[in-house]
């Protein structure tokens, strides 16, 4: 009995000493972990005070060199994100112009210039920016900046440009202008509120929403003035993001797009034959412009693959260096996978071009994995079957124009579909 009682003292003796030794060295655990915390944040601060404030992420850097080489970079962007964009255009029915007539990256413009092709009574450089490749024609004023020489613009055509709102000099967004304009004075700047002697003018205010005007001067344009908005928060434009906007113009009718939207459709927007606008500009406020591309002709895509057996479109889009489609082609491809859809007895071979800027090896890399990207498109957003679809490259090997000009490197520029 007395062992008994013994052996039990011994075992509660024992629980109560491990007991205690487990709180002991939780207690120095916990101690432990709120010590290295300390540590952490301490070091953290310290190193926050030592290390120069950098610039938030989506600063621009302004003048900060890129050349434009037509190259494979290590730094692709995502395909599935650009896959999404792509579907969101589903209902996107702009169809760009077939001949390219003026095309301005400014990529043959030295960083800290004023483009070449323009005009302005106030100021403008060309920058590289971090939030997206190329070079950027940028602007903070209360002026204007045009095209230098008239344009020669048919009845139809269509213009395009990519614009990333910034801050003014008021250090917040302060929005910007685009005005397509038919000139008074063809060698300087036309004045006041609705200048020259018509114009379609296109703006988005400081908050960000978008809005137009429309404008005949004198008598035969009396109370032909059209003006709206768009109110929707979705619709409005944010600082440093880019929107692409489009424009398509159809005799009276005016049609303009931002991103995958259709945001103004006026059929008679410029009712007087009179008028023939050739003159764009930007103007008023702070904006980085790039990729400004016109051009004429409605594409014949149907009859001249099914038909002539060869379709030559620049209707498909890519990043600088970039092998992943952009979404605004989505129309493009479109067309192109009806007609592959109606004559399932065709098969084609899709080739890839480059202008002459970069290495041979690499353009001609570039041209086949662009050429395989749009196959992929139409196989997976249009279900063509993949076994119809050939792929090749050609970089900078067939140009059609010398490369010489930013027009002339926009049309060496081309995805080619043929008839097998």
């Amino acid at each position: 009995m007395k062992q008994l009682i013994r052996f039990t003292v011994i075992v509660v003796l024992a629980g109560l000493t491990l007991s205690a030794n487990c709180q002991i060295n939780l207690k120095d655990k916990l101690k432990k972990t709120v010590n290295n915390a300390a540590q952490s944040v301490g070091k953290a601060i310290n190193k926050d005070n030592t290390q120069p404030e950098k610039a938030p992420q989506n600063t621009p850097q302004q003048n900060q060199a890129e050349p434009h080489v037509e190259k494979n970079e290590e730094q692709q962007a995502a395909p599935q994100q650009e896959q999404t964009q792509l579907q969101s255009f589903s209902k996107y029915d702009f169809t760009p112009g077939e001949k390219v007539i003026f095309y301005d990256d400014f990529s043959q413009d030295a960083i800290g210039d004023f483009p070449a092709l323009w005009n302005t009574n106030g100021s403008a450089e060309v920058v590289t920016t971090n939030l997206h490749p190329g070079n950027w024609m940028k602007f903070s004023c209360r002026e204007a900046i045009w095209t230098d020489q008239l344009l020669q613009l048919p009845d139809n055509y269509t213009i395009e440009f990519d614009a990333i709102p910034i801050k003014g000099e008021e250090g917040s967004m302060a929005g910007y202008g685009f005005r397509l304009m038919q000139c008074i004075i063809q060698k300087a700047y036309d004045h006041g509120s609705v200048p020259g002697k018509a114009g379609f003018n296109f703006f988005v205010e400081y908050f960000g929403r978008p809005g137009y005007r429309t404008y005949i001067n004198g008598n035969e344009g009396e109370g032909l003035g059209l003006s709206g908005y768009k109110n929707e928060e979705e619709l409005k434009q944010k600082e440093n993001q880019k929107y692409h906007i489009a424009v398509w113009v159809q005799k009276a009718r005016v049609r303009l797009y931002q991103d995958q939207n259709k945001l103004f459709d006026l059929p008679r927007a410029f009712s007087v034959t009179s008028v023939k606008m050739d003159r764009i500009r930007f103007e008023n406020g702070a904006v980085m412009i790039s990729n400004v591309r016109i051009a004429v002709g409605a594409p014949d895509t149907r009859n001249k693959l099914i038909t002539e057996g060869r379709l030559v479109t620049y209707g498909i889009y890519f990043d600088i260096n970039k092998d992943v489609v952009k979404p605004e082609s989505y129309a493009t491809l479109k067309e192109i996978a009806a007609a592959l859809t109606d004559n399932p007895g065709v098969r084609v071979r899709i080739i890839g071009h480059t202008d002459s800027d970069g290495a041979d090896a690499a353009n001609l890399d570039l041209s086949k994995r662009r050429a395989e990207s749009v196959k992929n498109e139409l196989v997976k957003s249009f279900s063509i079957d993949a076994s119809r679809i050939e792929t090749d490259g050609m970089g900078e090997t067939k140009p059609i124009a010398p490369n010489d000009t930013p027009v002339n490197k926009a049309l060496n520029r081309r995805v080619e579909f043929v008839k097998l």
